[in-house]
């Protein structure tokens, strides 16, 4: 199995340093950026697993550069932020972020929120899997659209996989656990509200183009449940 590679971006070089050696000591490849600028260039050169990405640079925001990166190569994006509140969290896993980090951390921490990652797959789903059409709602796998009303919904890599998952398994519910390893396809080590924010963003985006809410439907107590009527 080749060693892992992962792309450091933090304008404060005492923590990118700290992650540099700390992470390179754990035998990943490591580069590191100070800003946007030579964060593209080392992420076409090094093409990494993995992108640890503060949210505050010099010549941009972490949430574009994020979103960026991941319409590139679809990469695993691990944000860092001195910020703690909900619509921060929010706005960078709207871009695609699949973690985020407040600051300050520790190390052992950070470790095994890579390493949670770095075990995580994307769900590749083949070109010949079935479309799932569900009254005005279209999920095709094969090409990963979402579209209402003949409407695309632009979903990220999560929320897309969040939601095929749930309309595949109608009206069974699930925990948010069950969710994470489902979804996540590891034992994420994070808060499980994490679900709840991807779920609030898929309403959202779908009820956009519709007077109806959503049929993911919250089982107070327990989870999640894409209702399906009979």
């Amino acid at each position: 199995m080749s060693t892992a590679k992962i792309l450091v971006v933090d304008d404060d070089p005492a923590v990118r340093n700290l992650i540099h050696r700390f992470l390179s000591k754990q035998e990943y490849t490591v580069e590191s950026a100070e800003d946007g600028k030579n964060a593209l260039t080392l992420f076409d050169q090094l093409n990494p697993d993995l992108v640890i990405l503060d949210v505050n640079l010099p010549d941009t925001t972490g949430y574009s550069l994020c979103q960026e990166m991941q319409d590139r190569t679809g990469v695993f994006v691990m944000m860092l932020t001195n910020r703690s509140d909900e619509e921060d969290i929010v706005q960078g896993f709207q871009r695609g972020a699949d973690d985020y980090l407040t600051k300050p951390f520790s190390l052992v921490e950070l470790g095994a929120r890579v390493a949670a990652v770095l075990k995580r797959q994307r769900i590749v789903t083949p070109a010949t899997a079935k479309c799932i059409t569900i009254g005005s709602l279209s999920i095709d796998p094969g090409s990963r659209e979402v579209s209402f009303n003949d409407q695309p919904i632009a979903l990220t890599a999560l929320e897309f996989d969040l939601l095929h998952f749930l309309a595949s398994h109608p009206n069974r519910v699930w925990r948010r656990s069950e969710l994470l390893q489902e979804v996540w396809d590891y034992d994420y080590v994070g808060e499980p509200r994490v679900v709840d924010v991807h779920i609030g963003q898929i309403r959202r985006k779908i009820e956009a183009f519709s007077k109806e809410p959503s049929q993911i439907q919250t089982v107070r107590g327990v989870g999640y449940k894409f209702e399906v009527p009979s």
